[in-house]
C-alpha cells in the first residue's frame, strides 16, 4: 500500500510539477486537463506552425510528449512501428519495429492505442496485442504478446484501449465478446519487468456486440485509497489496485439490453466525480467508495445525449460533451443540469476527444478542423483553425504548443514558452 500511496501524491501533484508534459493519452492528469496557459488560438497550415512531420498513414493514437521527446504509435506498409521525434526540429531520432499484422477495422488501424510514459521509460500496445517497453534511447527492455499468452482478441472492431500508466505499473484492459466467448480482463502489469502482477477477469452478461469496449481505464482517488475505473458490457465498475478484485458494480450503461451497446468514450474523473459515457444514452455520473451493487446508491445523475466516441471533459464545475455529429452541451457537474445544450460545430463527425487548457476547449473533427471554444457557461466560439486533412486523433498540449495528428503529418502549432 505504500507503493500505491506514493503513486497517489505523484499523480495529484503532477500537475504541478511537470505542466509541460502529456505523457499519455488524456494527459498529465488522465482527464484531458492542461494547466498551460498562453496557448494558440488562431492557426492555419502555414501560420503559427513551428514545424511538420509527414506521416505515412492516419492512426487514432494521440501524440505523447516529454520534455524534448514526442512518441507515435505509427502504422506503415502493414507493420507497426514505435516512433521518437524531436519535439523542438520535428525530426525523428529513432523508429522500432513493434511487429506486423496492420490491418484495417472500419475507421482504425493497430496503431490505435496511445503510448505512456513516466519520462524514463515509454510503453507501447499495439492492436495485434504486442506490448513493448522501451528506454528514451529506443532500447528495447521488454515485450509481451498478450493474445498469444491469453487468448485472440474478440472485439468486432479491432483492439483499441491504451494502456494506463500509474506508479510502477501497466494497466490493460481487454473487453470483448462479439466474437469469442473468452472472458474479458484486465492485466496489472510491472513496467520495470514485463511481468503480470494480477489478472481479474470481468464478468458481464452483455450480448452480442455489448461485451466490447474500446475505453482507457482511469483511476478515482477515493479517501485515502485509489479505484481503477473501467467501463464496458454494459456496466461501470471499480477495482482494488492492489488485487484487481472488483469492488462494486453498477450494471446501468444499456438499461434497454440493447445488442449492439459496444463503448468508445472512456471513463473521466475529476476529484470524485465520475463520468462514464455508454453509446449516447445513458452517459452516468457516479461517486466512487460503494460496495457491491451501487447502481441505485452511487449514480448522480443521468444525461441521455451523451457521446458515442468523443471522450468528454470536465473541471469539476461543468460537463462538456459533444456527440458524433458535432453537437454540443454543457452540463452541471453536480446536477447534470443543462447549461447549454444542442450547440451546432462545424459540421462533420467527431471521433477525437476535448482538451481543456487556458479557459479553452479544444475539439478536432474528422475533416481536420479543431474548433477553439471559450470554457464556461456560455456557448462562444473562438476561433476555426483547418487543416483539411482525415484525423481521428486528439490534441496534446505541452509547454505551450499543441500537437495534433491528421493523416498527411504531425503538427507543432506555436512556439514552446521554454526556450531549448
Amino acid at each position: 500500500m505504500r507503493s500505491l500511496a506514493v503513486a497517489t501524491c505523484v499523480m495529484f501533484s503532477a500537475l504541478d510539477v511537470y505542466a509541460e508534459n502529456w505523457p499519455q493519452w488524456r494527459g498529465m492528469s488522465a482527464n484531458g486537463i492542461s494547466t498551460e496557459t498562453n496557448l494558440p488560438v488562431r492557426w492555419t497550415t502555414t501560420e503559427n506552425i513551428a514545424w511538420k512531420l509527414p506521416m505515412p498513414t492516419w492512426s487514432g493514437s494521440t501524440p505523447i510528449v516529454w520534455g524534448d521527446h514526442i512518441f507515435l504509435n505509427v502504422a506503415e506498409k502493414g507493420s507497426l512501428f514505435l516512433w521518437a521525434v524531436d519535439r523542438h526540429k520535428g525530426e525523428a531520432l529513432w523508429k522500432r519495429h513493434l511487429g506486423d499484422g496492420d490491418h484495417r477495422e472500419r475507421k482504425q488501424n493497430m496503431s490505435t492505442p496511445s503510448p505512456v510514459t513516466d519520462g524514463t521509460g515509454v510503453w507501447v500496445m499495439t492492436g495485434t496485442g504486442i506490448l513493448k517497453a522501451f528506454d528514451f534511447n529506443g532500447k528495447e527492455l521488454w515485450m509481451r504478446d498478450i493474445q498469444k499468452e491469453y487468448g485472440r482478441f474478440g472485439l468486432n472492431w479491432g483492439y483499441g484501449s491504451s494502456p494506463m500508466l500509474f506508479g510502477d505499473s501497466l494497466y490493460v484492459q481487454v473487453l470483448h465478446g462479439m466474437k469469442t466467448d473468452d472472458p474479458s480482463y484486465i492485466l496489472r502489469i510491472s513496467k520495470a519487468s514485463g511481468r503480470t502482477i494480477w489478472r481479474q477477469e470481468r464478468p458481464t452478461v452483455a450480448q452480442y456486440e455489448s461485451p466490447d469496449s474500446y475505453t482507457t481505464p482511469t483511476i478515482v482517488k477515493y479517501g485515502t485509497g485509489l479505484e481503477l475505473v473501467i467501463t464496458g458490457g454494459d456496466a461501470v465498475t471499480g477495482h482494488d489496485l492492489n488485487s484487481g478484485k472488483e469492488l462494486w458494480r453498477a450494471d446501468a450503461l444499456n438499461p434497454t439490453n440493447d445488442g449492439a451497446y459496444r463503448i468508445v468514450a472512456s471513463p473521466v474523473v475529476h476529484g470524485e466525480l465520475i463520468i462514464a459515457p455508454s453509446r449516447e444514452r445513458p452517459m452516468l455520473a457516479m461517486k466512487p467508495g460503494g460496495r457491491g451493487n451501487v447502481a441505485k446508491s452511487h449514480i448522480m445523475w443521468e444525461f441521455h445525449n451523451g457521446p458515442d466516441v468523443p471522450t468528454p471533459v470536465t473541471d469539476g464545475t461543468y460537463v462538456y460533451v459533444v456527440n458524433d455529429r458535432g453537437i454540443m452541451w454543457c452540463l452541471d457537474a453536480k446536477t447534470g443540469k443543462e447549461i447549454y445544450g444542442k450547440q451546432r460545430l462545424r459540421p462533420s463527425t467527431y471521433s477525437g476527444s476535448f482538451v481543456l487548457a487556458d479557459g479553452k476547449l479544444y475539439i478536432t473533427n474528422e475533416d481536420g478542423l479543431t474548433t477553439v471554444l471559450r470554457a464556461g457557461p456560455k456557448f462562444e466560439i473562438l476561433a476555426e483553425n483547418n487543416f483539411d486533412d482525415y484525423t481521428l486523433s486528439s490534441p496534446a498540449i505541452s509547454d505551450g504548443q499543441i500537437f495534433i495528428r491528421t493523416t498527411a503529418a504531425l503538427w507543432a502549432i506555436g512556439k514552446p514558452t521554454t526556450k531549448n
